[in-house]
């Protein structure tokens, strides 16, 4: 039964068996979950009654239109209708966002979520690779990113904030800075899948700022935060241009009866989300603590719900992982078939403290105890990866990131999705951080007969007026050396109409007070519940966007 389980990994390429394939292969009870990054403590057990309660109903009739659900969404959220695509897990919109957007190159850095390095190439698309250096904690520099794009000549950048699987984060302004720097990219894609559970920052979040640029995408995830991965639903935020693009290819039923039944009764439960936000945040201190003490592990500070760590010099990822299954019923995430890692590196989930217990002892066993020796490399096992970049070394050496083979010039023959965009001004100085684009080389123009009219003269390069009526621009912190530049494109926006966004941007700006849910100073200053009675609706606007810190 042991090889039945741990055959299961390795026959999936790209992620670890499901819950339910673990399941069947065991004795019908599963492992304690330290792979799949899902909340533990929402939805609560109260809430699950009520699902429970109305399964029959749940799963007998069709559910309401995707409009429907994302209106009553971005009702919860503040968000403008129009602005927002919802679909049948992140997975989904990452699929469409290749089809319509990506033309034909991304550059993402690696280590990632694997979706964001497979799905283009199997479209033929080709991927550039950024590795993130082991040596600096795998934390992302944006003006070395930058100008990595530049050298490639990308035309696709994304960023996952914090990044999976190492939890890195990168603060909203540097954000900012760099969607102005990259502002002549066909797309910029930050995945915010996991920003929920980060409290680095009061409000790091970029939706406020990708609705007024014509060429961002912010993604998000509602199973993982919800805890509800088997549901599948995820939604994205961006322009009403781009995100009608995407949502008019989705189908009328892609989200399913039970996204449309908890989408429904979160206004009630804003109270029971933010408390279960702020015990992720605690166990993940907690956990860390824990894991840092055993000797020769190596744990990398993340803003996620799980933490990256090394395991100690002479351990093997596979064994380890194995083993914990087998002989402690533990399911953890071995990284050594993510680009840009290797078997010596583990996601771990976050979970409660009695569950990270468990994995210590099982851990210290594993790695440590006699009882049938330490883990140790083992050969024709696990993956041939040696360091944190020889993936990436490898992909880029052997196809340089060109996508599978064959596919990359039937895109290339493919009619354009988009029309190329057209050279703007650089308005940024040379002392920027970021590289600026390369001017295209022209070729002379042909002599031509001089007009019968003079010609207009060349209109003056000019800043976009302010995207929203009543609504101003967050003032941005200039980077050293970098003066602040315009944002291309808002003036485009302002004239779609978006009703409702000054109101809910002014809201989301404004902290939430302790009438209204947590305070960042509560979240970060106590270990327990607060005494007082929590609010029972759902946070003020802006809530799902961080305020608890």
């Amino acid at each position: 039964m042991a090889e039945n389980v741990t055959s299961l990994f390795r026959s999936t390429a790209a992620h670890s068996p499901s819950m339910a394939a673990l399941t069947r292969e065991s004795d019908g009870a599963g492992p304690v979950d330290f792979c799949i990054p899902c909340n533990p403590y929402f939805p609560t057990p109260a809430m699950f009654d009520d699902l429970a309660g109305r399964l029959r109903e749940i799963i007998t009739y069709y559910p309401s239109s995707a409009d429907t659900i994302t209106a009553e969404l971005c009702n919860l959220l503040q968000l403008p209708p129009q602005c927002v695509a919802m679909g049948n897990g992140s997975t989904e919109l990452i699929t469409w966002i290749d089809h319509l957007l990506v033309r034909e190159s991304l550059a993402i850095p690696v280590p990632t979520f694997g979706r964001w390095t497979d799905q283009p190439m199997e479209t033929g698309k080709r991927v550039d690779m950024f590795p993130l250096q082991e040596s600096s904690g795998f934390a992302l520099d944006l003006a070395q990113y930058a100008e990595f794009i530049r050298a490639r000549g990308t035309r696709v950048a994304v960023i996952c904030n914090p990044n999976n699987p190492d939890g890195g984060f990168v603060p909203r302004q540097s954000l900012i800075q760099f969607m102005d720097a990259m502002a002549d990219l066909d797309l910029i894609v930050i995945d915010e899948s996991f920003l929920e559970f980060a409290d680095a920052e009061n409000e790091p979040s970029v939706v406020e700022d990708a609705v007024m640029r014509p060429n961002v995408i912010v993604l998000r995830s509602l199973g993982k935060n919800f805890g509800l991965h088997g549901i599948r639903f995820g939604y994205l935020v961006a322009n009403p241009a781009l995100a009608g693009k995407v949502r008019s290819m989705l189908p009328k039923w892609n989200l399913n009866s039970f996204a449309e039944t908890v989408v429904f009764m979160l206004k009630e439960h804003g109270a029971e989300y933010l408390e279960s936000l702020h015990m992720v945040r605690r166990d993940r201190l907690d956990m860390a603590r824990q894991l840092s003490a055993l000797p020769g592990l190596t744990v990398y500070p993340s803003q996620g719900n799980f933490l990256f760590v090394r395991l100690p010099v002479g351990a093997e990822g596979t064994v380890v992982r194995d083993r914990l299954l087998t002989e402690h019923r533990i399911l953890v995430r071995e990284c050594g078939n993510k680009i840009g890692s290797s078997s010596r590196f583990l996601r771990l989930v976050v979970r409660p403290q009695v569950d990270v217990r468990r994995l210590v002892s099982g851990l210290e066993q594993v790695l440590y105890g006699t009882r049938r020796g330490a883990a140790v490399p083992e050969l024709g096992t696990g993956t041939s990866y040696s360091s944190g970049t020889a993936a990436v070394d490898r992909l880029v050496g052997e196809t340089n990131g060109a996508g599978m083979p064959g596919l990359a010039a039937q895109a290339a023959a493919m009619p354009s999705l988009a029309p190329a965009p057209a050279p703007v001004q650089n308005p940024y100085p040379a002392q920027s951080p970021y590289p600026t684009p390369a001017p295209a080389a022209m070729p002379a123009p042909a002599p031509v007969p001089a007009p019968a009219m003079p010609a207009p003269a060349p209109m003056p390069y000019a800043a976009p007026a302010a995207a929203m009526p009543g609504m101003a621009p967050a003032p941005t912190a200039p980077m050293p050396g970098m003066a602040p530049a315009p944002a291309a494109g808002l003036a485009a926006v302002a004239q779609t109409g978006m009703p409702g966004l000054a109101s809910a941007a002014q809201n989301n700006r404004r902290g939430m007070g302790a009438a209204q849910g947590l305070t960042a100073a509560q979240v970060r200053g106590r270990t327990q519940p607060e005494p007082t009675p929590e609010p029972t609706g759902w946070p003020a606007a802006g809530a799902m966007y961080n305020q608890v810190g």
